[in-house]
């Protein structure tokens, strides 16, 4: 699509909240059907993603999915009102709204049915912006200079939800380059439901990180690090890198002396702690990849294993195996170290 930001990618239909542009339901497009292009896509696909909403909200949608016809339906299946700008060729649009000559330039034109109020603006000379609403019933103007009708302005203030979804999963995104769908798929989930998580937690504490600009970004690192502390706390063998081994050193330290994370939360705000486990066993794997220093340097035998006692690299040829009762009593194989 060369008229969008993101010109490639996969299509989602979303139905999010006007203020928050909190992700309330999420379809995949999967293109035409074998019997070609669907017809009254636009129609079918407020449907499916308003199923459940419950009756007295809004919905706001620009011309590709606004008819007259949705707005019948929305408000007499499920009590939902309808606001959008209109495409100029629908057919049930009056000629009198579509005249743009004789008119002057922010001017208004209305027309009424039983349910619904229409609203030919003219912004400019020669181009006029149609709308529909169910939600408004009256031909109020605003006090600007402009004129612009309320049922615009209404308009305007609820139409960014999801353009702003767009903007902040953007920012901070754990999407990576791929050449497969489901993975793609999967990022954007893993976006949208942090971003979602985000909005839940500010609403139920508004008073978290008052005056800061950065709680997104905090609370994403908040969250990863509560999703990945049980799988740390539950590892067996450190990491070869030293910086990864001080992270589980710490959050093993953390678990066996019952101390919470130093992170400005509760210790279960984003999700209960795995149980403390049971001290680990001693790990004879160095950070380091080393020659054996039991072998001849010509064999050039490299190893991560050290032995416990004199700290020296062995590869498994130089090396026994052993429990750990056999290690503190002194014993292996019968006969003493």
């Amino acid at each position: 699509m060369p008229s969008k930001p993101a010109r490639y990618g996969i299509k989602a239909w979303v139905c999010c909240d006007a203020r928050s542009s909190y992700a309330w339901k999420m379809q995949v497009y999967t293109g035409k059907t074998r019997d070609g292009p669907e017809r009254n896509l636009g129609a079918r696909v407020v449907f499916d993603l308003t199923k459940g909403l419950p009756r007295d909200h809004t919905v706001t949608c620009d011309n590709f999915f606004t008819s007259y016809e949705l707005a019948q339906r929305l408000l007499a299946d499920r009590g939902l009102a309808l606001v959008g700008t209109v495409r100029k060729n629908k057919p049930e649009l009056p000629p009198a709204l579509l005249a743009t000559k004789t008119r002057r330039v922010l001017s208004s034109a209305f027309a009424f049915t039983p349910i619904a109020t229409l609203v030919s603006y003219l912004a400019r000379r020669n181009r006029n912006v149609l709308l529909l609403s169910t939600l408004h019933a009256d031909a109020r103007l605003s006090d600007r200079a402009d004129r612009k009708p309320a049922l615009i302005l209404d308009y305007n203030r609820n139409k960014g939800g999801v353009d702003n979804l767009d903007k902040v999963i953007g920012t901070y995104s754990c999407r990576r380059m791929t050449a497969r769908w489901p993975l793609a798929v999967f990022h954007n989930i893993l976006d949208v439901s942090s971003y979602n998580a985000f909005v839940i937690w500010r609403e139920v504490h508004p008073d978290w990180m008052p005056g800061k600009r950065n709680k997104r970004r905090v609370f994403l690192e908040l969250l990863g690090k509560a999703l990945v502390r049980p799988l740390i706390e539950r590892r067996v063998t450190l990491p070869r890198t030293e910086a990864s081994a001080a992270v589980v050193r710490a959050a093993r330290e953390e678990a066996l002396c019952g101390t919470p994370p130093d992170d400005g939360l509760d210790p279960d705000a984003l999700g209960p702690r795995a149980p403390a486990p049971e001290a680990p066993a001693p790990d004879n794997r160095a950070s380091k990849r080393k020659r054996c220093q039991m072998c001849p340097s010509k064999k050039d035998r490299k190893t991560h294993t050290v032995c416990g006692r004199c700290n020296k690299y062995i590869c498994k040829d130089c090396s026994r195996a052993y429990c750990t009762a056999c290690a503190n009593w002194g014993f292996v194989r019968g006969g003493t170290i």
